[in-house]
């Protein structure tokens, strides 16, 4: 008996460390179309129809963002069959020199794909290496990026790029690294970033003013 109430308190801590993880499982079922309705349940299967796993206007990009960047989203948050389904993708126009700003992912490895154009695409290793990889990339060209790790992306044509993105994640994560030290809310103190990065304090304010990835 105390062997077995020892399996059973294993299994019940396996359990909670995954659900605390909440990472992106194997779906248990075909699909589970998000419904609109009862929140966090799946659309019974008689009502789905082909329509819940079609996105159109991938090639109509919406305004470019401060960066030169118009982004089309396609994921659970847009098409309702993408959940549970671990993918999220995007398709992007950058306009001649718009960028990315340095970010990374940490829930998902991403598969960026050169449809237009010419983009310089690069990632750098965790400590203690710091090593970048970067590769010019062209039309038909594609490169993979490392789940969480840092990595910089940005349009080196003479004209616009067209990129698509694929992530193995249903929500991997955006964490921009200039933002999300100099456009914090509430703001970090001002002194610690400028020591941190050997900045004198009026240039990390004015920073603080100017960054936001919109």
């Amino acid at each position: 008996m105390a062997s077995v109430a020892i399996l059973c308190m294993t299994l019940a801590l396996m359990n909670s460390i995954c659900i605390s993880l909440a990472f992106d499982t194997r779906p248990l079922l075909d699909f589970c179309v998000t419904d609109p309705i009862g929140i966090g349940k799946c659309k019974v299967k008689k009502a789905v129809t082909a329509n819940d796993f079609f996105m159109s206007g991938l090639d109509r990009p919406g305004p470019f963002n401060s960066y030169g960047v118009a982004p089309v989203i396609a994921s659970a948050a847009t098409t309702p069959g993408f959940n549970t389904m671990g993918q999220t993708y995007h398709q992007a126009e950058l306009a001649p020199n718009g960028y990315l700003p340095p970010h990374l992912h940490p829930r998902a490895s991403e598969v960026i794909t050169v449809l237009e154009g010419t983009m310089e695409v690069g990632f750098v290793t965790s400590y203690p290496d710091y090593k970048y990889y970067s590769k010019v990339l062209n039309k038909g060209d594609a490169i993979i990026i490392p789940l969480g790790l840092l990595h910089t992306v940005r349009n080196v044509a003479i004209g616009k790029s067209v990129i698509t993105v694929s992530f193995n994640s249903q929500n991997p994560g955006f964490i921009f690294i200039p933002d999300s030290l100099f456009a914090a809310k509430p703001a970090i103190n001002s002194t610690y970033l400028a020591a941190a990065f050997k900045l004198d304090e009026k240039t990390v304010k004015d920073l603080q003013t100017k960054l936001w990835y919109m």
